[in-house]
């Protein structure tokens, strides 16, 4: 099996549980997740598990959650809060893990699937989720939206924005670019801790449509069944900076 890591656990190493925080949000994807699931006792798989943000609350709903990531640093992260939930890691690359068994559901969140570059990627990691799905169960995807993360941006190729976060003096700046006629979005991001101190990471993530996962579900064998534009299942609106689609697999 090919493992093809881009860097990113290595370069957020340390304090992408500082931006990516236990908070409501996250309670919010879990609570979601759990009610998604077509029957917890088929089983979860999490693809991208990253530190185990949302599979380690998760398998306190559903039970133990099988998760991939391709990174040995977020691994490594996971491992350490293993007293939090009952995960399975397995070192992999979403576009080519084959594991031995099927799940009730699969779940591909926190824009993982656009860390891939390139349309053929995306259709493989699709269809390797499609591949994992027992008959009758669900895939659920959610990405940066295209046409919601150009609009924030208001017609400047690049922008910057600051998020403050609760803990006082804490927050992170990105500095953002649209490249490739809006296909590729590079964001730097500068993490501000309360002490003074700051971190700095690099991404660049290619972002989608729902119609471009439809179509590549599609080509899978699944059957999209609903698309949104967040885990409350308001309806999909072009303005929202994110995405959920939602897919099954035939009885």
């Amino acid at each position: 099996m090919t493992i093809a890591d881009i860097g990113y656990g290595k370069q957020f190493e340390g304090w992408y549980d500082r931006v990516f925080q236990d908070d409501a949000a996250t309670r919010a994807t879990v609570e979601a997740l759990a009610g998604f699931h077509p029957d917890p006792a088929r089983g979860t798989l999490e693809l991208g598990v990253g530190t185990g943000r949302i599979a380690l609350p998760l398998s306190h709903r559903v039970g133990p959650v099988t998760g991939v990531d391709s990174s040995q640093e977020m691994l490594a992260a996971l491992e350490k809060k293993a007293d939090q939930g009952e995960v399975v890691a397995e070192l992999g690359d979403i576009r080519t893990y084959r594991g031995d068994r099927l799940y009730g559901l699969v779940y591909c969140v926190c824009s993982t699937l656009a860390l891939i570059l390139d349309p053929e990627g995306h259709r493989e990691a699709v269809a390797r989720a499609a591949e994992h799905l027992r008959p009758g169960g669900r895939l659920l995807i959610e990405t940066h939206n295209r046409p919601g993360i150009v609009a924030q941006h208001q017609g400047l190729a690049r922008t910057t924005m600051f998020v403050p976060y609760p803990e006082p003096n804490t927050g992170i700046q990105m500095h953002a670019t649209l490249l490739m006629e809006n296909q590729l979005w590079h964001v730097s991001t500068v993490w501000f801790e309360s002490d003074g101190t700051h971190r700095i990471g690099t991404e660049t993530v290619r972002l989608l449509t729902p119609d471009e996962v439809d179509d590549y579900a599609r080509a899978a064998g699944l059957q999209p069944e609903g698309r949104y534009s967040d885990w409350q299942r308001t309806d999909y609106v072009p303005e929202a900076g994110l995405f959920i689609t939602s897919y099954t697999k035939p009885a």
